[in-house]
């Protein structure tokens, strides 16, 4: 079963993200006290924990929220997912996937300059919040395509 990892919040853009025991779940705004929720397609961004341990091995020091990801899945094929999917989080929630990848910011974050590479760009997942509710590590995430 695919479970989440770890919820990651930041108060102000441009920051690296820190986890959280529990998150609310907005519907249509995205996680409460998230500098990235509001009305717009980008509300919550997920990435895979398994790419994330393989920067890992080039930087072991990384910490979870580095990449500015809010939901770190792990054992969900996220380079299976494609626009329009939606993906269950415990019983309540419900993200619908709006965007795959983005550009980074000034030709590269820090995790690009000191590897090389940056996982956001090409495997970065975003979704809004279609469905609210509360959810915390180990909560089960379902893909509905």
């Amino acid at each position: 079963m695919a479970t989440i990892e770890a919820i990651c919040i930041s108060k102000k853009k441009g920051m690296v993200k820190k986890p959280v025991e529990l998150a609310n779940f907005q519907a249509g705004f995205g996680i409460t006290g998230d500098a990235h929720a509001g009305k717009w397609h980008r509300q919550v961004s997920l990435l895979a924990g398994e790419s994330i341990d393989t920067v890992k091995i080039k930087l072991p020091s990384l910490k979870d929220g580095a990449f500015a990801e809010n939901i770190i899945t792990r054992g969900l094929s996220l380079s299976s997912v494609s626009v329009g999917d939606s993906l269950q989080i415990g019983t309540d929630i419900i993200l619908e996937i709006t965007q795959i990848g983005k550009k980074c910011h000034n030709d590269g974050c820090v995790i690009k300059k000191a590897t090389g590479d940056c996982i956001m760009p090409k495997e970065g997942i975003f979704a809004k919040v279609v469905q609210g509710g509360e959810a915390k590590a180990d909560d089960p995430i379902v893909l509905k395509n």
